[in-house]
């Protein structure tokens, strides 16, 4: 965590037009992450955190405001790592061929690429299931799996939408330790979306907290605990608690 600055949002605003009503999502966003960091993103269902995520990924073009990608302001499509809510693994791809996917497109040495994704096998508990196809692989196994391939893409900057949403609490506590682990290891800037409050505490370095539809940037929270950190001890469980105290504020969390 050197202080530069990654990533940066300036004042970015979104709507949409949906059969007769005109929506607007995002209003006026702004934020700047810095390299290294790991930043998670609340907010009520709904309130516009996976468009900011396709915003600053390329794939949704926001109506007014800035994104900035190392300071450059070119099309940002490719310039980071997306992992969307769904897998969309390749069913007739191996385990491992969808692991070094985006190597392969950036035309990354394949032994160099197959070498780093089966040291991730390894990390992930995904050993020996290198040659199975998707639809051999448990929920749990697929997530891990997408989660793998892009930590191995060669972008310093990863955007998870509620990558661990759909696991059961056992394999998504085992999870959380997982990518803080490879996080810590790979120094990649991560921003997540996630509904779950006590996730956000145990992973981040900070929480940005929108408002309901149109979206506002409410809450900006440095999380000073130190790492590891303990789910139930006081400090986080207080934080905790604020943090769903005013996310029930605004809605329905999600």
């Amino acid at each position: 965590m050197n202080g530069t600055t990654a990533l940066r949002i300036e004042n970015v605003s979104k709507s949409f037009d949906l059969r007769s009503t005109h929506v607007v999502v995002l209003d006026s966003v702004s934020f700047d992450l810095n390299a290294g960091t790991w930043t998670t993103i609340l907010g009520p269902s709904g309130c516009g955190k996976t468009t900011l995520l396709k915003i600053i990924a390329g794939l949704e073009t926001p109506d007014s405001g800035l994104v900035s990608v190392s300071g450059s302001t070119a099309t940002q499509l490719g310039a980071t790592a997306y992992l969307p809510q769904l897998d969309t693994l390749l069913p007739w791809r191996t385990a491992l061929g969808n692991a070094i996917l985006a190597s392969e497109i950036d035309g990354k040495p394949m032994n160099e690429a197959k070498k780093e994704a089966l040291a991730l096998f390894d990390h992930f508990g995904l050993s020996g299931f290198e040659s199975m196809y998707p639809n051999q692989l448990s929920g749990g196994m697929r997530q891990r799996l997408a989660i793998i391939r892009t930590f191995l893409t060669r972008r310093s900057i990863l955007l998870l939408d509620e990558p661990l949403g759909a696991l059961d609490p056992l394999t998504r506590a085992t999870l959380q330790k997982w990518l803080l682990s490879v996080w810590g290891e790979l120094k990649k800037t991560v921003l997540l979306v996630t509904h779950d409050a006590e996730e956000a505490l145990l992973l981040s370095d900070r929480i940005l907290v929108l408002t309901e539809r149109p979206a506002r940037l409410q809450l900006d929270q440095t999380v000073d605990l130190s790492r590891p950190r303990d789910r139930s001890a006081r400090p986080l469980v207080d934080q905790k608690s604020q943090l769903l105290d005013l996310l029930l504020k605004e809605g329905t969390l999600a």
